[in-house]
């Protein structure tokens, strides 16, 4: 046995071949070569090759990883994108999924992939979303084919590839915590950098972003709407005001559980969340918590807590609309402001929404997917939607696909929180899986009140994050019966088990 432990072969072993090290210095020839013809992003791209060959590798054996880099990805791409200029970063995330599917492809190759559990009533509606997107491909009014493919993306494909994937390979109860301590963490990173802003300012990235063209909507007089990593300000506020709903509620939940460290981590990111938000500057985010709460007070069934609950937000309310208290600080001036009917940019919006609807009166199905925003500025910059503030992730469905596909999402939205509702007010008996579940749905039905205001459901991180929470809704009954079983068991005699 001694004999064999020091005879065998290590890793390092392998480096003592010739044709090895010649193959080391041939690569690094043609890494140095590429570097000096090319730029740099080639020569990384060759440095990171052998890396990205082991990630494969790793997917090919548990798809299940790629799945987790999704998720890991998608809160960091779009911000890395002010660090690094001419690499397509966006379009990461689809390849990741692709790549995850390939994954569990390869790893059933010699048996049939069991998509049974993807049969669920969920992934129906994404395809007849992702249906009428692809109608969109012939509607007589789109000027560019182009901008329909990277804005169909955030809009339905996300949408379709996330959610049967979450139902075969994130199908255990475990799977839950895992992703909610990984959400958690990186909204705590995120508010923390957002603070960072704040206190000291941006980094000459962050700056040059600013002055590329950033600062007409992050700097208004004079002070700066932090936006962390995110894409901008409005998905920073929204996602923070996401998070803060869904750990406040898990806080609660999780306090018979007896994991103080969980509680914790719950507690910083629900609170870290709601100052996040208020320092973002979006004042339309202030609907996640109040529609997110409202929905999670009817959730509970408990009528003492819903009249508490609703006490306490009309209060809150009533204190930003009616009083002047606070308004020495600049965040909750600001924020108290999204209650004012009269406010200047409030007006503008509906303004612009009427100039909409004269357009949209003879196109029903709308000017087509990415004529507006800034794909529409991007790809048919002359077209009339591209020149129209559509600023509301409903308008911009509403504008590009028409009142019929307005009326298909909305329909398809209120399904999905209709049926988890029921599911948790019925169905469920577990009471850390109804809490876990009342948090996603009230989570959800926030970030719907807050698209109103801001075009926030389609953007990376909060879309992928509602899809998952969408599917672990969808499967929680199943989720359920494990609990319970496991429990039953565990309550056996030792010789009855």
């Amino acid at each position: 046995m001694g004999e064999e432990v020091f005879n065998k072969k290590l890793g390092s072993d392998i480096l003592r071949k010739p044709w090895v090290l010649i193959v080391l210095i041939l690569f690094v020839i043609v890494t140095a070569k590429s570097m000096a013809a090319k730029g740099l992003m080639v020569g990384l791209a060759l440095v990171f090759l052998p890396a990205i060959l082991i990630f494969l590798n790793r997917v090919f054996l548990n798809p299940r990883i790629g799945l987790m880099t999704v998720f890991v990805v998608e809160f960091f791409v779009l911000g890395l994108g002010r660090y690094i200029q001419g690499f397509p970063l966006g379009l990461t995330v689809d390849g990741l999924l692709i790549i995850t599917y390939l994954g569990l492809i390869f790893n059933n190759f010699y048996k049939k992939v069991d998509w049974s559990p993807a049969n669920n009533l969920l992934t129906y509606l994404a395809m007849i979303w992702f249906g009428y997107a692809l109608l969109q491909l012939v509607n007589p009014e789109a000027m560019s084919r182009v901008a329909w493919f990277y804005a169909m993306r955030g809009v339905s494909l996300y949408m379709l590839l996330t959610i049967p994937l979450v139902f075969i390979l994130w199908n255990k109860p475990k799977d839950i915590e895992r992703f909610l301590i990984l959400w958690a963490v990186f909204s705590i990173i995120g508010t923390i950098k957002g603070i960072g802003q704040k206190m000291f300012g941006v980094d000459p990235w962050e700056q040059a972003w600013l002055d590329g063209g950033g600062a007409i909507t992050h700097i208004l007089f004079g002070k700066l709407r932090i936006f962390s990593f995110y894409t901008d300000a409005g998905q920073f506020g929204a996602a923070q005001g996401h998070a803060g709903v869904v750990f406040t509620i898990l806080f609660l939940v999780y306090k018979g559980d007896g994991n103080r460290l969980k509680r914790i981590i719950f507690l910083s990111a629900g609170l870290l969340g709601f100052y996040g938000m208020l320092i973002s500057g979006t004042r339309g985010a202030i609907a996640v918590p109040i529609a997110g709460f409202f929905i999670y007070l009817i959730l509970t069934k408990n009528v003492r807590i819903l009249t508490i609950g609703t006490i306490l937000g009309l209060s809150v309310i009533f204190v930003l609309k009616f009083t002047t208290i606070g308004n020495q600080n600049a965040d909750i001036r600001r924020m108290r402001s999204a209650f004012d009917p009269n406010d200047a940019s409030l007006q503008t919006r509906l303004n612009n929404q009427q100039i909409i609807k004269t357009y949209l009166r003879t196109r029903p199905f709308g000017g087509g997917i990415g004529s507006s925003g800034a794909w529409g500025q991007r790809f048919s910059p002359n077209g009339f939607l591209a020149n129209v503030a559509t600023d509301s992730w409903y308008v911009v469905i509403w504008a590009e696909q028409g009142i019929i596909g307005l009326f298909l999402h909305l329909s398809i939205l209120f399904i999905i929180v209709g049926k988890s509702a029921y599911l948790i007010m019925f169905k469920l008996r577990d009471p850390v899986l109804k809490g876990q579940m009342q948090a996603f749905a009230s989570g959800i039905f926030g970030i719907m009140g807050a698209s109103y205001g801001n075009a926030v459901l389609g953007q990376m991180p909060t879309g992928i994050i509602i899809y998952i929470s969408m599917a672990f809704l969808m499967m929680s009954p199943k989720f359920d019966e494990v609990i319970l079983m496991a429990q039953e068991k565990a309550e056996l005699p030792e010789g009855a088990k």
